[in-house]
């Protein structure tokens, strides 16, 4: 039974995320101003903080095992140096393919200084709302890790969602290591939503 405490700050994360939501759908105008505040309790008492993801592939070994993985991701409406963190395992909009979605861990963000081993290729700074991307498998060549050795910085508004939860098998499961500030803030929603029969019923083998 998850605890009063772990509740409340649960409903905290949510009011914060529905407003997070509904303010960006505004500055969209997809919503007037009248619609705002409802869209904010809507998005409180409607739907989860999380979602599922199915990821498969070298790039995240042995974070994330090379075979198919159900990955349990907390929504992030807005990415920002204030709701994601260096160390983070984060989902993104692929650069090549907007449609699809890589799985990689932030390395830098804006006001961080890119130095590459190549003498040849210049250093640079990470301007604003621009972030690095590595993958986990250091055994990848940049081209096979896709990441932004071989694409370059990415925009902050490409973060969709944090990697909290990784299910490979039945037996083969549990949190995903994120910075420590990021796994503190996720545990009420993991305590709250996590739902591993759920996982293991959606799982693709």
């Amino acid at each position: 039974m998850v605890p009063w405490s772990t509740w409340c700050r649960y409903i905290v994360h949510k009011l914060e995320y529905s407003f997070s939501h509904s303010w960006k759908s505004y500055k969209r105008g997809q919503i007037n101003d009248r619609e705002l505040q409802d869209a904010v309790w809507k998005n409180l008492f409607q739907g989860k903080l999380t979602y599922l993801h199915w990821n498969k592939g070298k790039a995240m070994a042995p974070t994330i095992g090379e075979q198919q993985s159900t990955l349990l991701v907390r929504k992030i409406p807005i990415a920002d140096p204030n709701r994601v963190f260096l160390g983070d395992v984060v989902v993104l909009k692929d650069p090549d393919n907007s449609e699809n979605y890589l799985v990689r861990r932030l390395a830098a963000t804006e006001g961080y200084e890119m130095v590459s081993k190549d003498e040849k290729d210049e250093s640079f700074v990470l301007e604003k709302d621009q972030c690095w991307v590595l993958a986990d498998n250091e055994k990848l060549k940049p081209k096979e890790a896709k990441d932004s050795r071989l694409f370059g910085p990415v925009s902050m508004t490409d973060i969709v969602g944090r990697v909290i939860y990784c299910l490979q098998t039945a037996v083969d499961h549990g949190p995903v290591q994120n910075s420590q500030y990021s796994m503190q803030k996720d545990s009420p929603v993991l305590e709250v939503e996590l739902d591993v029969d759920d996982m293991m019923k959606n799982h693709k083998a």
